[in-house]
């Protein structure tokens, strides 16, 4: 179930910083724990790239998550990410932080969030993601649903329709096919 608000393109072609949430948006919003208390997370590598791609056509990508966790850490440098910031209890105050430190208006920046708690953020930035998981609230403040599904794809989608709003999408994809 894939949604596109009417102006979802534009919204999109100004985007200069993505954020994403972790838990149901760049995971599938399980939370797994061995028996020793640890937690593990599953993360899909097409997000991983997507995030990669997007990052290197000049949109910032970054992690806001209300949860702390190792694993997320990892990923994130792993996909080169410098901006992230988890155990955030009040995101819309992040959020804020986040635009005045890159000095940014909030419609150039874009967030994806799943959940009742990312909704301030999703009614402030310039382009709110969820992906198609969200409860109907969360997805109501959405301008863009995705029809892939949390960690498993839908920060790709999410990606790839950012690059194709600014146009780099089919540049990136020729470095492939060379």
């Amino acid at each position: 179930m894939q949604f596109s608000a009417p102006d979802a393109l534009d919204r999109a072609r100004r985007i200069k910083l993505m954020i994403f949430d972790v838990d149901g948006v760049l995971t599938d919003g399980r939370l797994w724990y061995a028996s020793d208390g640890r937690e593990h997370k599953s993360f899909h590598a097409f997000d991983g790239h997507g995030i990669k791609m997007l990052a290197e056509t000049g949109v910032r990508c970054a992690i806001l998550s209300g949860r702390k966790s190792p694993a997320v850490a990892k990923r994130a440098r792993e996909m080169g990410l410098t901006l992230v910031r988890q155990g955030i209890a009040d995101k819309r105050a992040e959020f804020a932080s986040m635009l005045k430190r890159l000095r940014l208006e909030p419609a150039a920046a874009g967030y994806m969030g799943d959940d009742l708690v990312d909704v301030p953020v999703l009614r402030r930035c310039g382009f709110a993601c969820t992906p198609r998981e969200a409860p109907e609230p969360v997805r109501q403040c959405a301008h863009y649903v995705c029809s892939s599904p949390a960690g498993g794809g839908a920060v790709r989608e999410l990606c790839e329709y950012l690059m194709r709003a600014q146009g780099t999408l089919e540049g990136k994809l020729q470095e492939y096919f060379a």
